[in-house]
Parts: C-alpha cells; sequence; structure tokens
C-alpha cells in the first residue's frame, strides 16, 4: 500500500515485475451518485468521491470538499521517461484523473513489431511491455490509493497494430486509439494493410473489454481550416464507429474524439456548438471524449485555459463521457508536471461549477442552433453518399476527399491524397490458405481448428491448452536490451535525489532542475526574448531558454516566459523551518466567539500614519477578525499607547492590538515595551491580551519586547483570531 507522505517507490515498482500480472482488465465508467451531498451541497452531475484527493485551492472555504464530475477525466502524460510518468500519474490521480493516456512516440507508428528497450525522447514513449507493465503495477496501487478505478491508455496504430493489440490485452491496458484512417492519412501506412490489421486490433480490443477512441480530431487539427472540415470529421467517426462495431466492439465502448473546431477570438460557440449537438444526435449510441482544441493554441497558460473552459462549457451543454485535459505544452513541447495537474483541476473546476446546470436551462429546439446542425448532418450524409459513387473509402482518398478545407461540398484541392496501392507496409498483405491455423483467443478471421479437434471450435486456443490470453505464464517478458540507455541507468544517475534528503528543482524528470522565470521587459518581442536570455545567464541559469512570449505592447512591454537549470541542489536538512502555526477552522473561530463573546481596541501607534495592514486584520471587508463576530473598536492612526490602554481598560476589552510599522530609532520595539509596561502600571497586564504587528514585526520580537504574540507580513485574520482564541483559554485555565 501507498502511504500518503511517502514517496512512490520506483525501485520496488520495477522489482520482480516479470511475474507481474494485472489485477483487472477492461474499462470502467463512472457512476452518478444523483444524490451526492458534500458539505452544505448537493450535487446532481458528480460521481463518487475519491478516498484519498487533493482538492482545489478554493476548497478550504468548503471544508476541504472534494467532488468529482462524472465525466471520465483525462491527463496525457508522456515525457520520454516512464519512470518519471508513473510518478506524475500518482499526481494526476489525486487531482481526479482516472483516465491516463500515455503518448507513444511519433515514429513508432512504422515499428513493423514490438519493441524492447526504453529510449528516451520528447514528445512520447517508446511503448515497451517493461514500460506497460511497470505502470500498470503502479497504477494498481495508486488506484488503491484513491480509491476509484484508473484506465490505462494508450495506442493501436501503425504496421504493429495487432501486435500492440495483443500485448495490451495481456497487460491490463483498460483503452487505446485504434482507427485505421489515421494510418491511412497521417501515416501514410498501406489502406489495405491498415484496414485488415484493424479488422485483428478491434477484435482483440473487443476480446479485452477495451474502450476505443478513434482518430477523427486529427482532421481538425491539420487542415488549413478547421471549421470547414466538420462534415468530413463527422464522416470519419461513423466510418470508424459502425466498423468497430460489426467487428465486435460493443457500442458503449466506441468513444468518437470529438474536438470543437475553433477558438477566440473566433466565435467559437456560434460554430462548436451546432457541430457537438449535431455529433450528439447522430452518434447517440456511441460514447464522446471531449478534447480540446489545441489547433490554435500557443504557449500562454491563460489562453490555453480560457479555451478549455470554453470547450468544457459545450461539454456541459451536449455530453462528453471522457473529459480530456490539454495544457500549454502542447503548444512549447514541454511536458511539465505541473501544468497536466493544472489542466485536471481546470476540468474539475469548471465541470463541477456547472454541476445542474442543465436542470436549469435547455438548448433551443428552433433557430440558428438547429439550422445550423442539420445542415452539418446532411453535408455529412451528402459526403458519404459522394464517396460510395466513387466507389467508395479507398478511392476517395485517393482522390483527396479528406482533410481538405472546403466545407463539403467546396473543395481546396488541398486534401491528403494516398493511392490505394502504395504506403508503408503496401503488398504485405496475403490471403489465408483454406486449412490456415490459428489456435488462439480472439482472433479474427477463421481458425480452422475444428479440423484438427472438433471440441476446440468455439475455444479454437484449448488446442494448445491456452494462449497467452488465459495463461500469462507463457507470455515471453524480455527486458531491456540497450546497456547504455534504460531505467536503470537513469534511476542509478539520480539515486542520490530519491534515496537523501537532497532535493533540486524539477519539471520534467527526477532532479533535472528546471525552473521556470516569468519577466515583463519594456520592450519589442523580439528585443525581449534577447534580452531575457542574457538576464538568465546573468542569474547563472544553465541552458536557458525563452518558451513564451506575449506581447503588451509592441513599444511598451512584452511578457516572457523563460526556462533554465540551476545546477545546484539543497538538503532539506539543512534548512531552518519555523513551527508552522497552527490555524484553526472558521467555524471552529465562530463557534467559540459564539459561546464567548470577545472584544478588542486597535489602533496604530506612536506617530506612525500606517492603517492598511491592521484594517486588513480587521475587516469584514478583507477577511478581517470582524467575520467571526469579534466586536472590534479602532482609535485611529498616530493613537499614543496610553490612550490605546486605558480605552481597553474603559471597553472592559480582552485583548489590545497595536500595528507598528515605522522603525526607525527602533520606535516599534520601544512602542512594544511601553505598552507592556502601561498594562502593569494599571493593573491589567494580567487580564489583557497584547499583540502587535507590522512589516519589521517578528513573533520573536514582539514577545522579547512584552507582547504576548507578533504578526508580520504574511499573517491575516485568520492567523490573528486563531490567537486570540487560544491565548483566551491559556488565561483561563490558570
Amino acid at each position: 500500500m501507498l502511504k500518503e507522505n511517502k514517496k512512490l517507490d520506483i525501485e520496488y515498482i520495477l522489482k520482480d515485475l516479470e511475474n507481474y500480472r494485472p489485477k483487472r482488465k477492461g474499462w470502467t465508467w463512472r457512476e452518478n451518485d444523483k444524490d451526492l451531498v458534500m458539505g452544505p451541497f448537493k450535487y446532481k452531475d458528480c460521481s463518487a468521491p475519491l478516498t484519498e484527493s487533493v482538492a482545489l485551492p478554493s476548497a478550504k472555504y468548503f471544508n476541504n470538499i472534494d467532488p468529482q464530475p462524472k465525466a471520465v477525466i483525462t491527463t496525457e502524460i508522456a515525457s520520454g521517461r516512464f519512470e518519471d510518468d508513473i510518478r506524475r500519474m500518482r499526481m494526476a490521480a489525486h487531482h481526479g484523473a482516472d483516465h491516463i493516456m500515455v503518448i507513444r512516440t511519433a515514429g513508432q507508428s512504422h515499428f513493423d513489431g514490438l519493441i524492447e528497450g526504453t529510449p528516451q525522447g520528447i514528445g512520447g514513449v517508446p511503448i515497451t511491455r517493461k514500460q506497460v507493465r511497470a505502470q500498470r503495477k503502479a497504477l494498481d496501487f495508486i488506484e488503491e490509493e484513491v480509491g476509484r478505478p484508473i484506465n490505462y491508455h494508450s495506442y493501436v496504430s501503425g504496421v504493429a497494430g495487432p501486435e500492440v493489440a495483443v500485448m495490451f490485452a495481456e497487460e491490463g491496458i483498460n483503452g487505446a486509439h485504434q482507427d485505421p484512417q489515421y494510418n491511412v492519412l497521417y501515416r501514410n501506412i498501406n489502406m489495405i494493410r491498415s484496414f485488415v490489421d484493424a479488422c485483428e486490433a478491434k477484435n482483440i480490443m473487443a476480446f479485452a473489454n477495451m474502450a476505443q477512441i478513434d482518430g477523427a480530431h486529427n482532421a481538425n487539427a491539420t487542415a488549413r481550416e478547421a471549421w470547414k472540415v466538420m462534415p468530413e470529421l463527422m464522416v470519419q467517426h461513423a466510418l470508424n464507429s459502425v466498423f468497430s462495431e460489426k467487428v465486435g466492439i460493443k457500442s458503449d465502448n466506441i468513444c468518437l474524439s470529438t474536438v470543437p473546431p475553433t477558438a477566440p477570438p473566433a466565435p467559437c460557440l456560434t460554430l462548436d456548438l451546432p457541430y457537438a449537438v449535431a455529433l450528439r444526435e447522430l452518434f447517440s449510441d456511441y460514447k464522446m471524449r471531449a478534447q480540446m482544441n489545441t489547433k490554435y493554441m500557443d504557449s500562454s497558460t491563460r489562453e490555453a485555459t480560457v479555451t478549455h473552459v470554453l470547450n468544457l462549457l459545450t461539454s456541459v451543454l451536449t455530453r462528453a463521457d471522457i473529459q480530456s485535459t490539454i495544457t500549454p505544452d502542447e503548444g512549447r513541447n514541454v511536458p511539465w508536471h505541473m501544468y497536466n495537474i493544472e489542466a485536471c483541476d481546470t476540468a474539475k473546476q469548471a465541470l463541477v461549477g456547472m454541476d445542474g446546470l442543465m436542470d436549469m436551462i435547455e438548448l433551443k429546439q428552433t433557430g440558428a442552433l438547429r439550422e445550423q446542425s442539420r445542415e452539418l448532418k446532411e453535408r455529412a450524409v451528402l459526403y458519404m453518399e459522394e464517396m460510395l459513387e466513387v466507389g467508395g473509402y479507398f478511392e476517395a482518398v485517393e482522390q483527396g476527399f479528406f482533410v481538405d478545407s472546403g466545407n463539403y461540398p467546396e473543395r481546396n484541392g488541398d486534401g491528403i491524397s494516398r493511392k490505394i496501392k502504395e504506403g508503408v507496409g503496401a503488398g504485405s498483405v496475403y490471403e489465408r490458405d483454406e486449412d490456415y491455423l490459428a489456435p488462439v483467443t480472439a482472433h479474427f478471421g477463421y481458425n480452422n481448428v475444428a479440423q484438427y479437434d472438433g471440441t476446440c471450435a468455439m475455444d479454437p486456443s484449448k488446442l494448445i491448452d491456452g494462449c497467452t490470453f488465459e495463461n500469462p505464464d507463457k507470455i515471453i517478458y524480455i527486458d531491456e536490451l540497450d546497456d547504455m540507455d534504460n531505467v536503470n541507468v537513469r534511476l542509478k544517475e539520480n539515486e542520490e535525489f530519491r534515496n537523501s534528503t537532497k532535493i533540486k528543482p524539477e519539471m520534467e524528470w527526477c532532479a533535472d532542475g528546471t525552473v521556470m522565470l516569468t519577466m515583463m521587459l519594456p520592450t519589442d518581442k523580439r528585443t525581449a526574448e534577447f534580452a531575457a536570455l542574457e538576464f538568465a545567464k546573468k542569474m547563472n541559469l544553465e541552458d536557458p531558454e525563452v518558451i513564451s512570449r506575449e506581447v503588451m505592447h509592441s513599444a511598451e512591454g512584452t511578457r516572457i516566459e523563460i526556462k533554465g537549470k540551476v545546477g545546484f541542489s539543497i538538503d532539506i536538512n539543512d534548512l531552518v523551518i519555523p513551527e508552522e502555526q497552527k490555524i484553526m477552522t472558521d467555524d471552529e473561530i465562530r463557534a467559540e466567539i459564539e459561546a464567548k463573546p470577545l472584544k478588542i481596541v486597535c489602533a496604530t501607534v506612536g506617530e506612525d500614519e500606517h492603517s492598511v495592514g491592521l484594517r486588513e486584520v480587521i475587516d469584514i471587508k478583507h477577511g478581517g477578525i470582524e467575520k467571526y463576530g469579534i466586536e472590534c473598536h479602532y482609535l485611529g492612526t498616530s493613537v499614543p499607547v496610553e490612550k490605546l490602554v486605558n480605552a481597553a481598560i474603559e471597553l472592559n476589552a480582552d485583548a489590545i492590538l497595536a500595528s507598528t510599522i515605522i522603525s526607525h530609532d527602533d520606535i516599534h520595539y520601544k512602542n512594544m515595551k511601553k505598552m507592556h509596561e502601561y498594562c502593569i502600571e494599571k493593573g491589567i497586564r494580567d487580564k489583557v491580551i497584547l499583540a502587535a504587528g507590522g512589516t519589521q514585526v517578528t513573533p520573536e520580537i514582539a514577545v522579547e519586547n512584552g507582547m504576548d504574540a507578533g504578526f508580520g507580513r504574511s499573517d491575516r485574520g485568520v492567523n490573528v483570531a486563531t490567537f486570540l482564541v487560544e491565548k483566551r483559554r491559556e488565561l483561563e485555565s490558570k
């Protein structure tokens, strides 16, 4: 079992991996808990909460509740080092992700078999049995920790698609992309080979109860004008969905990968919403996997988040069974831990925030929305009819029908054209012999085992005492073959940071030393970029690189984000960390004050005219102590110490709060000491609580000069209220 306060042990995960067997197989959907009550709220569109999770930052105002939306939440992970991705998976699961999608390295579509070894790479992880097995094993522990099944996902594509599907079924992969059109259009893999392979791969996925996501969204990403390819996208969805169902995948596990075609400053909802409605109506039997638009996304986190939230609104207004999350990493190729987590939180925050929305509103049944939706469906049907007229899908691809940025029936002549008899793997499909023997489970086509043993007709693998699907002991596990580039070498390199108290910053890999800086430079974008690099070098950052630039004004300034590496580490045992002040909850403080009222007098003392800090501590407007019911008497600024103490006597106050900012000639020390001594002179020091605060005040300085407590820059009303309640308890117990 994982422990909340202990890091995930990668070496334990890798130990005895050859004997690991997945605890469960098949896809798991969230179940809607329509009667969920958390804190003071009732939810209608949420699922069961997690047993262990990290709530949204704002949850501290709502008793730290962490409701989970009913849609499965995706995070895409692929840093190039699977051992580091495992750690990110744990983070993502605690923030609500239950669909962990591991992106393959791009070149793997062209591998003609399974690969071994784990070469490092950016923008993807080579999918090997070891990597898959290690991550699925880790997820077994992680899902026990969070109390929810986690779906593990990768890609069944390329010329090794069936072999990859077999390995996925053996290793407990729960979902995968599988769409032969992706092979044809985007990887130039031979059409015939792609569709024959897809029959086998889809049959295996059906056996393993895996969810299938199609690849139609790639047309959106690659077309010049993505908002014009919506009819084609619907045709691509239709082809793969019906094909998959005919092969044997149940409709509940067939997922359309839907992407809104536009992003601001386009009027995106005007275009996106009719398209989403058309998809839901035309493909009502299938699931919807909603992914945010990345085609028009640059590297600004703000820009990405706004687009993400607009896409989430479309999901709520229509339907999303799986809600994907994409981050600015897409725009700058920096797959950093924190942005995966922030994207999960964005989805959770937006979806939970819109809980119950469709009970209050409905989409209009007449007008532009329905007219545009119907038009899209009509164009898609006409597209399909023309495709059939020219001889079918293969002929249509050869004639450049697909990824043409014309709003069908318009054509721009920029479509992808592939030759039926060409492409990767052309001529590699052979007709089976009549007596072809395949004594294995989940095999597409004829097996002919009955001619050898009639009792095996419905159970072909019985002929060989079970294949690897029934008997995992038959799987041949091959560890990594590269002596120089493997997980053990990489773990050795960062061992001191995993097994000691030394730490370095990290963004991507363990102890990579990467940090990010944001700076505003008062010059044009080009100049700002190179000036930022110089600033980074003068700060001794290694390998500095500008990763984002955004013009505030062409002449007045540019915001620059830059990354670099620090070449040193720190030992956390050498840190001097003050004891963290205990903070009571708002409800605890209110209950205490309600049971026994508390009165304070306060002022800025001496010749000090500063008032902002004190007002923020007391005023309800700023979350000050008034909100708890504490009675506050504010005397103003430049108040003599004697007047403050006398007011406390007159009002019979429980406490005096003094703000003292000016430190010239140690006047802040002197004022605190003077107040303490005057309270003794008046005979009330043992009856009244004294506290001072200010930018130059520390708890140590305050106590040394007679105060019961001191408060500084980072303290707020809740800190002061907690102190007052606890100090009064202490005095009363004496």
